[in-house]
């Protein structure tokens, strides 16, 4: 009885060792020329500690479920041939999938220096290749790289790029803060002074307004350079019109700096720009916020047209104060007349003003459809 009572003991102890051993989890691997793969059967491991020791031996150990459920794991595989110390590692719900670079990219014809393969360890078919098919991925990535190369060597880098984004960003930036201050003072004076405001827009506000006029002839100019992708084309339609409103039709007449159609004019403007140019300025900077995008593309629907509107109606309160002061009239020899009236070069600007709202107008369209086109396809 007292042999028997021992003898239980002992199996009791032997069993208590047995539950507090390490386990050891199921290792897939896989190689290229170049990287060795392995993917760790491990869900939700944590506490990994991997390392690579002096004799060229993995060591990993974890916490997580395996094949005996939540324990502690460890493994240790001395590799065939030297591979570099650094060691990158994944760990997701799933598994731990484990990337080593060899120190020499060859073909290897085991993973582990010695000849048995270790039980737990076996090939990841997922990635498995054969040493033929490992040189044709290896090559068609070197043909790719070739590729790639040759062609960033045809596209000439710009070596002013930053300079010239850094000019275009400083340009968006004063054109903003111009029309800025130009909508924001026109709006707090409206809910100050209502209706009086109208008359008197252009003694508060035109001073601004002629310096964002006489910058804006850089949007002419910076097409001709290169800067922007703009077309000439509109950019001068759009900027010459503006000028011959601001400075000929509200610049020379006093009688037309009183007049309500100023304020429209401005505000109109105004209104525009303050989406227009910081829309461009973050372009810059390749930034975008998708609710100023579409303000810039949608804006100027309404917009453009009622600004257009309100310049034809300030040219034509201006016919009779050009008739009558006869300002910039052309003389003509005494058997033709006195002279030409200026009012009637107006009158024909009126008809090119509408021409020029057509052709803006398309313009216009057409990059509104371009933009939500391409990201249509972006999103598909």
């Amino acid at each position: 009885m007292e042999q028997a009572g021992e003898s239980n003991c002992e199996v009791q102890v032997v069993r208590t060792q047995s539950d507090h051993a390490d386990l050891t989890p199921h290792v897939y691997w896989a190689q290229r020329h170049g990287e060795i793969y392995l993917r760790v059967e491990l869900s939700d491991a944590k506490n990994l500690d991997i390392g690579l020791q002096e004799n060229n031996t993995l060591q990993f150990r974890a916490q997580g479920h395996g094949a005996k459920g939540d324990n502690e794991y460890e493994f240790s595989l001395e590799f065939l041939e030297p591979v570099r110390p650094e060691i990158n590692h994944k760990s997701t719900q799933r598994q731990v999938d484990i990337k080593i670079r060899k120190q020499e990219e060859r073909w290897w014809d085991r993973l582990t220096l010695q000849e048995k393969k270790p039980l737990f360890l076996a090939p990841d078919f997922d990635r498995w290749l054969d040493e033929s098919d490992a040189e044709m991925e290896l090559q068609a990535k070197e043909e790719e790289k070739i590729n790639r190369i040759s062609v960033e060597s045809r596209v000439r880098k710009d070596p002013y790029l930053g300079l010239k984004r850094g000019y275009l960003f400083m340009y968006n930036l004063v054109q903003f803060l111009g029309f800025s201050w130009i909508f924001v003072n026109m709006t707090v004076r409206l809910f100050i002074l209502g209706q009086d405001s109208f008359y008197d827009t252009f003694h508060t506000t035109a001073d601004m307004m002629y310096f964002c006029q006489m910058m804006a002839v850089m949007e002419v100019i910076n097409p001709l350079l290169g800067l922007v992708k703009t077309g000439f084309f509109p950019a001068m339609i759009q900027v010459a019109g503006r000028n011959v409103i601001l400075f000929v039709i509200f610049g020379s007449l006093e009688e037309m700096q009183n007049k309500s159609v100023v304020f429209f004019v401005f505000y109109l403007w105004s209104t525009i720009e303050i989406f227009r140019y910081p829309f461009y300025m973050l372009a810059c900077i390749s930034t975008e916020w998708k609710l100023l995008t579409w303000l810039r593309y949608s804006l100027w629907i309404p917009l453009y047209p009622l600004g257009v509107v309100a310049e034809a109606v300030a040219v034509i309160q201006s016919l009779p104060i050009f008739d009558e002061t006869r300002l910039f009239s052309l003389p003509l020899p005494a058997v033709l007349g006195h002279s030409l009236s200026f009012s009637y070069t107006l009158q024909l600007y009126l008809v090119l003003m509408f021409l020029g709202l057509f052709i803006n107008f398309r313009h216009l369209y057409k990059q509104r459809r371009r933009r939500y086109r391409t990201r249509k396809r972006k999103v598909q």
